[in-house]
């Protein structure tokens, strides 16, 4: 283990030229630079922040939901057991094409109707309420508000924030401020946190893009944290957290039907997105990185790492941009927020689309996409998902078709 971590923080390879691990050592008494060992404390913290989240999302979320007339919404149509079509559902498709639903129908001796309503039934058994959803998103909208709100008022004291050299000047020697500190530490927690409950919280299509997200930020919060990049690091997290939490209170009020306010959060939050991670972020951050750091530092392994790193991100940027603008056109065309293109995967938009082709080849359904969409609880809402737009849109499914 001792040979492993020495060569995993090898001096050549995280800090510049002719600088040393002992170099880095606390200069003076009360004084210190970051070291890597500070991170560990993120680990207990995320657990502490993911226990905040459960009794935030019981004691204050449920309640402000039920005050907005949000409930949660049980499933009416329960699909009988059957060891076959549950094998089908779980391990082949939960939307079987004609094909399919020909082949079990002889199987089972049952009616393709009636196959057709048992997958229906079945997948309204796995989507979450809207009560589960408003009070995701409302915990996510008050942390990433409390979190911005704290960085800028950091920030606005910090000379890095208005002219980037100063995140370069003296480098590495700059002193670890308290204040800098609990930014960095909580913003990694958070995302630890994010990293441990993506696997329970509502599924989603872009799934493994946010995956790849919040690997990227924790791993560029930790790597500039260990070779002291954290003035840098601020302004990337600040430039992040301004849009989320406009997004979260855009999905709250959807669910709480407030159309307008919705759309006109919905448009605030792809303006601010457009102007923090298309123009702040190159033309500041990006900027300052690759440039500026290179005429007064000069590059080194690290630099090379951390550089990709942020370029990730930047092409998560275009993607998510390209997604937020199509959802921007349609609302244009028909003058509300429309179908988004990263809905969840429990989204019955998309599952009814395959069903209906298979009404093309002469097989009815059972329930109309209305219908089905009550049962969800959704009163014919499409409903769609962060860190990139997780808006719940408001189109009715009957429009789409």
């Amino acid at each position: 283990m001792a040979a492993l971590s020495a060569w995993f923080w090898n001096e050549r390879f995280w800090l510049p030229h002719n600088v040393t691990w002992a170099d880095l050592a606390d200069p003076a008494p009360g004084v210190e630079y970051p070291k890597a060992s500070h991170l560990l404390s993120a680990l207990p913290l995320a657990l502490g922040i993911f226990a905040v989240r459960i009794l935030f999302e019981r004691f204050i979320a449920r309640p402000c939901a039920f005050l907005l007339h949000i409930h949660a919404t049980s499933v009416h149509w329960r699909a009988t057991p059957n060891p076959v079509l549950e094998k089908v559902f779980t391990s082949i498709t939960k939307c079987p094409d004609w094909r399919h639903l020909d082949g079990l129908s002889k199987q089972l001796d049952w009616d393709v109707r009636k196959v057709q309503q048992w997958f229906r039934h079945r997948r309204n058994q796995d989507k979450p309420s809207v009560l589960t959803k408003f009070c995701e998103s409302m915990w996510r909208s008050t942390f990433y508000l409390c979190i911005f709100t704290y960085g800028i008022r950091f920030l606005w004291q910090c000379p890095w924030m208005w002219d980037t050299h100063h995140c370069w000047y003296n480098y590495p020697y700059q002193v670890l401020t308290p204040g800098l500190y609990h930014y960095y530490v909580t913003e990694l927690g958070f995302y630890w946190s994010l990293m441990f409950s993506q696997f329970t919280d509502i599924k989603r299509k872009d799934f493994p893009i946010m995956f790849i997200h919040h690997l990227a930020t924790v791993s560029l919060i930790s790597f500039s944290y260990a070779n002291n990049m954290l003035r840098v690091g601020s302004l990337v997290m600040c430039v992040h957290d301004a849009s989320d939490f406009i997004l979260e209170a855009a999905k709250l009020a959807n669910y709480a039907k407030y159309q307008r306010l919705c759309d006109f959060l919905f448009v605030l939050f792809a303006v601010v997105f457009f102007i923090t991670r298309l123009v702040i972020y190159p033309l500041r951050i990006l900027n300052t990185t690759l440039f500026e750091s290179w005429e007064i530092i000069g590059p080194y392994p690290s630099w090379w790492l951390f550089n990709s790193l942020l370029l990730v991100l930047q092409v998560l940027h275009v993607i998510w941009s390209y997604l937020i603008a199509g959802i921007a056109y349609k609302a244009l065309v028909r003058g509300k927020v429309s179908k988004d293109d990263r809905s969840d995967v429990e989204s019955s938009s998309e599952e009814e689309a395959d069903t209906n082709r298979t009404n093309d080849r002469g097989v009815k359904m059972a329930f109309s996409p209305k219908a089905e969409n009550d049962t969800n609880g959704t009163n014919g809402y499409a409903v769609t998902t962060k860190s990139w737009p997780q808006i719940r849109t408001s189109s009715r499914t009957n429009n789409d078709r």
